[in-house]
């Protein structure tokens, strides 16, 4: 049976009831999955329907060509959000997309090595150890620190022993609230000179990002989560020190070079470099729209609120006889993640969701390192957003408190 759900006057101050009504999700589900697709807000929504109906009334390539103007702002747009010009900028399908372009832009070797966290992205370890399988790259986790979190002094006590080819981190893991000190170890990386590559897939939407201040040489994005973008789309920034090392994908095509001789092709002087040909630029606009209206909110205004949201569940949930809240870390974000006693997190989702709330599974091999040191199989994750209402977390705690206590009383019969 569904919970109900009362806002409470107080909570419906303007802004989030302009963010709610902009929301139409939010009058169907309390949703608190936003680390995993956050709901569109209206804006982003009109803007891609309204480029699939033009492309139907007057062409694909035509259409594209009436939008030149949304088009560049869109550029401008993501720009903003990591506070980069848009000729650094390269749209792709989604963050995993960017990282294989800007990973295969290293003419990687037999034992050239790869510094990376204890709490990276699945796909990437994969993509990692599979380069280690087929070329021989060495894959070498930095230690955390004792709270968590990749340790930029180790970091650079690995750089000064044995140089490796690039260092990897993943700013926010996908299966943990953590929020990694990219900074820091992004200091370490220039100093070294080491190319530093940043995953922002889950911290962009509720972190402010300054790719300067990372000092990266890229940094790789998905629309779709708290940057409330539509699927399928994303983006990545390649530093100007990037662009002028000549770096390309390996498999560059003629968005990202011209033919310019029989045995010669010529780079474009930008990221585009780094994108395909063909685009769907439904997306493109859809995505342009999520970047200004996330700017619109603030998006230190908009993640301080989901982060506030994060830690009242925290602490509601931590005072659930056989709940354990798993986040670890100086910084916290608005990913809770936490194991049930009892529970199988996707059995947890799954009744959630019959009171339409909206959660996901975290699991074992999601963050294998990271969960086999917690020792769990899974994690339920709760992420909520600046548009959720303080009663929304209310409803999820007192949701998981019932179904703890349910099955505690039939474990006594």
């Amino acid at each position: 049976m569904a919970i109900e759900i009362r806002p409470r006057a107080a909570e419906l101050d303007l802004s989030l009831a302009r963010w709610r009504a902009d929301t139409p999700g939010c009058a169907h589900r309390n949703h608190l999955n936003n680390a995993g697709a956050a709901l569109m807000p209206k804006p982003v929504i009109d803007a891609i329907e309204d480029h699939i109906n033009l492309e139907g009334e007057i062409g694909g390539y035509e259409a594209e060509n009436a939008r030149q103007e949304a088009i560049a702002a869109a550029y401008d747009g993501i720009g903003a959000i990591v506070a980069a010009p848009a000729r650094n900028m390269a749209i792709v399908a989604n963050a995993t997309a960017g990282f294989v372009q800007s990973l295969s832009a290293f003419d990687l070797t037999s034992g050239d090595g790869i510094i990376t966290s204890r709490c990276d992205y699945t796909s990437y370890q994969i993509t990692f150890l599979s380069l280690a399988k087929r070329l021989g790259v060495e894959i070498r986790h930095a230690p955390d620190l004792p709270e968590g979190g990749i340790d930029p002094g180790a970091v650079r006590d690995m750089l000064r022993q044995r140089r490796a080819r690039l260092v990897h981190v993943s700013w926010v893991p996908t299966n943990s609230g953590l929020v990694q000190d990219v900074a820091a170890v992004g200091a370490v990386c220039e100093e070294a000179g080491v190319p530093y590559v940043v995953d922002a897939c889950q911290a962009v939407g509720q972190l402010g990002i300054d790719v300067a201040r990372l000092r990266c040489d890229y940094l790789s994005v998905t629309a779709r989560k708290f940057l409330r973008g539509p699927r399928g789309i994303g983006f990545m920034y390649a530093s100007d020190r990037a662009l002028a090392r000549g770096d390309h994908p390996l498999f560059v095509d003629m968005r990202g070079a011209r033919w310019v001789d029989v045995d010669r092709y010529q780079l474009v002087d930008n990221a585009q470099r780094f994108e395909d040909w063909e685009f769907p630029w439904a997306l493109v606009l859809g995505l342009g729209a999520a970047a200004r209206y996330a700017r619109d909110v603030g998006i230190e205004r908009g993640g301080e609120r989901a982060a506030s949201l994060a830690a009242t569940l925290r602490r509601e949930l931590a005072a659930i006889d056989g709940v354990r809240v798993l986040d670890r870390g100086r910084e916290q974000c608005a990913i809770v993640t936490i194991d049930v006693r009892g529970w199988d997190a996707s059995d947890l989702v799954a009744e959630l969701a019959k009171r339409r709330i909206n959660t996901s599974a975290s699991l074992r091999w999601h963050g294998l390192i990271d969960f086999a040191e917690k020792g769990t199989a899974a994690a339920l994750r709760i992420s909520p957003h600046y548009y959720n209402m303080e009663a929304e977390i209310e409803a999820v705690v007192a949701a998981l408190r019932e179904l703890v206590d349910h099955r505690r009383a039939r474990g006594r019969d």
